[in-house]
């Protein structure tokens, strides 16, 4: 993430809001983008395309959207509608075709974590987007908590020293206990459409954020075991994920869970002469070197437009934002993608899996 202008005032909305599409209404998380964007001044739905029709009556009843937005596909849909950039809400294994369709057609795309199922997926991605010039971002929620931004900051300004361990630690209860969409739970639950089950889910924000502390580095190995601790509930994937990634002079440790009886996604990390903590989105517990013990700091406030992932997306567009290696980049999510590869294969291997994977 680059460093905000010094405002931390919202930009005003543009003379002409940016054209999006939805595609895709089985991610859960669309349903929080309609809630709270519906009604932005800077942007403007111009359609929607998802194949179940009785899919896209449920939220257009509890939304109110008009009906002339619906389309049956992602071709129709940009044939008829003309977006900017679209927003995907699928599976993460239609993330390929997605990006893939779009960038025959010009048209840029933002997409729910994880970026692809497979690291030979996230490559064809990168394939498209180049050849067409496209921008693809990743979005995550953790890239809006100023906490993980102050992490950042004091690992770039030398104030922790070098970066020596980091572990992360993401999960809740489970897609069951905390009541997802069952178009939801029904391809987060399969390895085909999921990648995996909580590796992929909930190990992914670990990877882009070690990613993004790293500076774009990939470790050397990755090696992982899954369990699955509620077998009748997640039968077919994992429900318990840990991850070891070994740098030359670092070690992460990447956990992911559906098992936990809370809601957690926080970071620790141990530096040559320093450690953080993440306290929630807005706080850190920070000890630098001379202190006699740690003190909670709230984090710096996120200044626009870093603070909000539509925002971020349409500065991107513009081109008053570089996205290169952002935690939601491409070049950090084929590493992450790379990472979750490998983990996958070293789970169900028992073995340690060496990087760079073949392409």
């Amino acid at each position: 993430m680059l460093i905000a202008a010094s405002s931390n005032l919202a930009p005003a909305a543009p003379a002409q809001p940016l054209r999006i599409a939805v595609i895709g209404l089985v991610h859960g998380h669309v349903d929080g983008f309609f809630k709270a964007s519906l009604k932005r001044p800077d942007i403007q739905i111009v359609g929607i395309a998802e194949p179940d029709r009785a899919l896209f009556d449920r939220y257009a009843a509890k939304y109110a959207l008009d009906a002339k937005l619906y389309f049956a596909s992602t071709h129709a849909l940009i044939s008829a509608a003309h977006p900017a950039a679209v927003l995907v809400y699928t599976n993460t294994r239609d993330h390929r075709a997605v990006v893939e369709e779009c960038a025959s057609r010009g048209v840029h795309v933002m997409m729910e974590k994880p970026l692809a199922v497979s690291y030979a997926d996230a490559l064809a991605v990168q394939r498209a987007a180049r050849k067409a010039q496209i921008h693809v971002i990743v979005n995550y929620e953790t890239t809006w908590y100023a906490s993980n931004k102050a992490v950042h900051d004091l690992l770039r300004d030398g104030a922790l020293g070098d970066a020596r361990k980091v572990v992360v630690h993401d999960g809740h209860a489970g897609p069951k206990a905390i009541h997802v969409q069952p178009e939801f739970f029904d391809w987060l639950t399969d390895p085909v459409r999921n990648g995996a089950g909580a590796l992929f889910d909930f190990g992914c924000y670990g990877a882009d954020l070690m990613t993004w502390l790293m500076q774009g580095a990939a470790p050397d190995t990755v090696t992982a075991v899954t369990r699955q601790l509620q077998p009748d509930i997640y039968p077919h994937v994992d429900d318990e994920a840990d991850v070891i990634l070994t740098y030359p002079r670092a070690v992460a440790i990447l956990q992911g869970s559906w098992d936990w009886p809370f809601d957690r996604k926080d970071l620790e990390l141990y530096g040559a002469t320093g450690y953080v903590k993440t306290v929630l989105r807005d706080r850190i517990d920070v000890r630098l070197a001379g202190e006699h013990e740690s003190q909670i700091r709230t984090a710096a406030p996120l200044q626009a437009p870093y603070d909000d992932s539509l925002r971020y997306f349409a500065a991107v567009l513009d081109g008053s934002v570089e996205d290169a290696h952002s935690p939601g980049s491409l070049d950090t999510n084929l590493i992450v993608t790379e990472i979750l590869d490998a983990a996958r294969t070293s789970a169900k291997t028992g073995r340690t899996v060496k990087l760079p994977l073949q392409d």
